[in-house]
């Protein structure tokens, strides 16, 4: 991999120590792991342009794609492909990147350029992301497929509970429609049951409607999300 690496990583044995600690992944050649904290603005200062996480960052993006996309669909097999494309999207997204990257503190041990680090750039999302999809590169480079999966399903496991029922709730609307139109060819239509409290604490009852007939109910503090909630309970009579 080249002096660089060696000697970087030969230097920060201690830092990459206690990183390996917090994401629970000892790493057999260490210099990938410092690799893959080498932001390219400290490569350049450095003058050993190309000496960077980058290319990890590739590596990266492709295996969490297919290790979230495998997981979700072994753990829901009745979700539809259009509703595992879109919780995939939610999970591997920049933000939520981000949010896993601040939970293991990645960015406290970023190699970046002086420029970058005054900056702000350990606390900046897209380096953030960019970094963690860089770890995920390293950790397949470092041992395999299976390797990186496991270290996936761990540092996504409490996200995909949370954002499961966020994402159903807020599909809900549009899964009705589809499951109707498919079965009778018309649509719901959503009736407005009660608007109660002061303009600042509103909360709005929804019924969702069919044919006469009422197949759910919801309540919350917007009309909108009242409706998803009536056409996620409808989802759920309708299942029974």
């Amino acid at each position: 991999m080249g002096s660089f690496m060696d000697e970087l990583a030969g230097s920060n044995k201690e830092l990459l120590a206690e990183f390996e600690q917090l994401i629970g992944y000892r790493f057999t050649d260490l210099r990938l792991l410092q690799k893959a904290l080498t932001h390219s603005s400290y490569a350049f200062e450095q003058a050993q342009a190309g000496q960077d996480n980058q290319v990890f960052e590739f590596i990266g993006d492709a295996v969490l794609d297919l290790a979230i996309g495998h997981l979700l669909s072994s753990r829901y097999p009745e979700m539809k492909e259009g509703e595992l494309t879109r919780f995939r999207a939610s999970l591997v997204n920049e933000s939520h990147l981000a949010e896993i990257a601040r939970k293991v503190e990645l960015g406290r041990f970023l190699f970046l350029g002086r420029g970058e680090d005054s900056s702000n750039g350990r606390y900046k999302s897209s380096i953030l992301s960019s970094a963690f999809e860089a770890l995920i590169g390293a950790v397949f480079e470092d041992s395999d497929y299976t390797g990186a999966a496991a270290l996936i399903r761990k540092l996504f496991e409490e996200s995909i509970e949370d954002k499961k029922d966020f994402l159903l709730l807020a599909d809900a609307k549009s899964r009705l429609q589809e499951v109707l139109q498919e079965k009778y060819n018309e649509a719901p239509t959503y009736r407005l049951d009660s608007e109660e409290g002061p303009s600042h604490q509103k909360q709005f009852g929804v019924s969702v409607v069919f044919r006469d007939e009422v197949l759910g109910s919801g309540g919350a503090g917007s009309k909108k999300e009242a409706e998803q909630r009536a056409a996620a309970a409808a989802l759920k009579n309708i299942d029974r």
